[in-house]
């Protein structure tokens, strides 16, 4: 089995909730190791991610020109439905920044 560390996304948030990435195939497991939210705004903004459906952070706030870094070792296996990570902010001015590592 192959593990390729991987950039499963990054982009600017949107402001309804959106796919920002999805398990590339049906033998593909992802492992989510870490996710760095960063707000450029010059105002406090909010975000939401959610892995597989599941709520990961909702509406949290994040002050001005900060960011907020999630540690975490959560499993997209290759079976799993929808197999997303999806996510939004309150401004496009919010970036998401997500690592992991793909098993093929």
């Amino acid at each position: 089995m192959a593990a390729t560390p991987n950039v499963l996304a990054r982009s600017a948030a949107a402001t309804t909730n959106t796919t920002l990435y999805t398990v590339p195939t049906t033998t593909t497991t992802t492992i989510v190791s870490n996710v760095v939210v960063n707000n450029s705004a010059t105002s406090t903004s909010t975000f939401t991610l959610n892995l597989d459906g599941v709520p990961v952070a909702s509406t949290v706030s994040l002050s001005a020109n900060t960011s907020t870094f999630i540690d975490l070792r959560q499993v997209l296996p290759a079976n799993a439905t929808p197999k997303t990570i999806t996510g939004s902010a309150s401004t496009t001015a919010v970036y998401f920044h997500i690592s992991g590592i793909e098993l093929s």
